[in-house]
């Protein structure tokens, strides 16, 4: 079952504009918490949360 979830973690993470280089150096709870994090967004707010999430995280640069 976990692996079930951890796919469809990489999916919605995939989905809503996380780069493959930065998808390969999170560990797999990781993307499992921003995923669910992510799901309990707004539909027109998740891009936006997912930057923000992944730039608190240190994976990318926070947008000036």
């Amino acid at each position: 079952m976990k692996d079930t979830v951890a796919v469809d973690a990489k999916r919605i993470l995939l989905r809503y504009g996380t780069p493959i280089s930065i998808l390969d150096r999170i560990t797999q709870e990781e993307r499992i918490g921003l995923a669910r994090t992510i799901a309990r967004t707004a539909l027109q707010d998740r891009e936006a949360r997912l930057r923000e999430l992944l730039a608190e995280a240190g994976h990318i640069k926070a947008a000036s």
